[in-house]
């Protein structure tokens, strides 16, 4: 498979580039536009799952560079993954790194990215896959990318969400970027009984005190018939990924299991491949 990373200078590029080189993809970066043709196909003479750094550094004329990429596109399979941010989120990681914006020479941080977003607006239309990582840690980039990659794996022709489902204590307050948000503090709480205190929704022992439960059970019912009426609708309107958050009191008990039996769930049902994540834990499947 050929992939392109592209997309603003500051929202993750070389992040997501570095999770398909975990993946075993042959990667490299800013290639000019004029030998990407002839790299591609040397990457698939020898089978190489490969991957390309693109962005506007890659041609001597930014503004020609997505009728470029369409036309390799027409002899090539590739992929485009474009990589998207807000506006004061770059601002605010190119004023903390120091760093000087690629687009533009003697013009303000702000009239770069403006510039910028501009020039590369028909190639995030072109894009298969936008990714907004304004409220993502690398982590969970790399996670999404990842997950990218799984599902063009398996060539299958159902449409799939990608998912992340994340436990939460409300102590801390909301996760940011979260699209529903469940309070859990209405079950039993594992925290108060003799031996359960210390261990998470996780541990088969606080599995077994939910287990035993209706309200818990009921819970879970519910959350599902809602998921199965929410899921083509999202499909309808080309949700591309979605995040769903499970909290309680110290979020590492019922937000815990209720986020693991979803997630589950989730597979079983082939609905999505979800991506996992217990905040308090400091835990990411």
């Amino acid at each position: 498979m050929l992939i392109i990373i592209t997309g603003l200078s500051g929202a993750g590029k070389s992040t997501a580039l570095h999770a398909l080189e975990d993946l075993g993809f042959f990667c490299t970066d800013n290639l000019p536009i004029t030998m990407l043709a002839h790299w591609a196909e040397n990457m698939m003479r020898n089978e190489n799952n490969a991957a390309v750094g693109i962005d506007i550094r890659s041609t001597d004329n930014p503004n020609l560079l997505s009728q470029s990429l369409a036309s390799i596109r027409e002899d090539l399979p590739w992929k485009i993954v474009f990589i998207d941010a807000r506006d004061e989120v770059l601002q605010r990681r190119f004023s903390t790194l120091k760093r000087r914006h690629p687009h533009g020479s003697g013009i303000t941080l702000e009239r770069s990215i403006a510039s910028e977003r501009q020039t590369l607006l028909p190639l995030h239309e072109q894009a298969d896959l936008v990714i907004d990582s304004s409220m993502l840690t690398p982590y969970q980039l790399s996670d999404l990318v990842e997950a990218f990659w799984h599902k063009q794996q398996k060539q299958t022709k159902k449409q799939q969400i990608i998912s992340s489902l994340v436990s939460f204590s409300y102590q801390r307050g909301l996760p940011a970027g979260a699209d529903m948000v469940m309070d859990m503090r209405f079950l039993p709480n594992p925290h108060y009984e003799p031996g359960l205190a210390l261990l998470t929704g996780k541990d088969e022992a606080v599995q077994k005190f939910f287990e035993t439960i209706d309200d818990v059970q009921e819970a879970e019912l519910h959350i599902k018939t809602w998921l199965n009426f929410i899921w083509p609708r999202l499909l309808a309107e080309r949700k591309r990924y979605f995040t769903i958050a499970f909290g309680c009191s110290g979020g590492r008990h019922r937000s815990v299991y209720i986020t693991e039996r979803i997630a589950a769930w989730l597979q079983e049902q082939d609905m999505s491949t979800p991506i996992v994540r217990h905040r308090e834990l400091g835990d990411i499947q």
